[in-house]
């Protein structure tokens, strides 16, 4: 069994995800994280990140390895684990212009098929999630979803995260207006790239949880895929 779980930044993709691997009892990779760690390798190098040349040029440079646990997943670059430095804010602001560089997304790509391959021959599924399962990396998974939740709330969520990340309660107004402008732009570039845009994959179907708590988003994606593997 293979899910595929795409959808904006904010819509609850990772905590979806892991919910629905334990659910399911399967693996769980995290493709963002991928990107997310050769942005962190290409600021680390001091790459200008918005010279596509400058950041494709060393995208076969870094090893990355992610692990599949959905209850600890971590992602390493060239042996150091950077599960946290990861989803720090220079790393946010400069993941989609190095996301949206074709040579990264066909290393991390092919890496991320890699890694569905050495599960699935291992005996047990996996859930994906990202921005391009669906419909470029797995597009014969045995259920795609596409997980969305309008900006407000995707904006609200995130910030609550940021903020339980800096040690805070809440977050304040002007965090929340930042990454709802931060959420915007991203938005912006993976859904207008070249190489494989945020969109919506043929088969998918569509989960709106900007209304539901988090165990009724679960709860509805793991009657899709077991209806989905029913049909198979």
């Amino acid at each position: 069994m293979v899910v595929a779980i795409d959808g904006p930044s904010g819509s609850g993709k990772s905590s979806t995800s892991r919910g629905v691997a334990r659910a399911l009892g399967l693996a769980y990779l995290d493709t963002g994280a991928m990107y997310r760690a050769m942005a962190w390798y290409m600021l680390d190098r001091g790459v200008d990140v918005h010279d596509p040349a400058a950041v494709g040029a060393r995208a076969g440079e870094p090893s990355l390895v992610s692990t599949t646990d959905p209850d600890a997943p971590t992602i390493a670059v060239d042996g150091v684990d950077v599960s946290e430095p990861i989803r720090g804010a220079a790393v946010t602001g400069a993941v989609s212009p190095v996301a949206a560089v074709p040579a990264v997304r066909e290393r991390l790509v092919a890496l991320q098929r890699a890694a569905v391959a050495e599960v699935l021959a291992g005996g047990r599924g996996i859930v994906v999630e990202g921005r391009d399962i669906g419909s470029v990396v797995l597009p014969d998974a045995t259920a795609k979803i596409y997980l969305t939740a309008d900006p407000a709330a995707r904006a609200a969520r995130r910030a609550a995260e940021d903020a339980g990340r800096d040690g805070a309660d809440v977050p304040d107004p002007t965090s929340l207006e930042a990454t709802a402008a931060s959420l915007a732009a991203r938005d912006a570039i993976d859904s207008t790239r070249a190489v494989s845009p945020l969109t919506m994959a043929e088969g998918a179907v569509h989960v709106d949880g900007t209304h539901d708590t988090l165990d009724e988003v679960i709860a509805r994606v793991v009657g899709i895929v077991e209806a989905a593997a029913a049909r198979r």
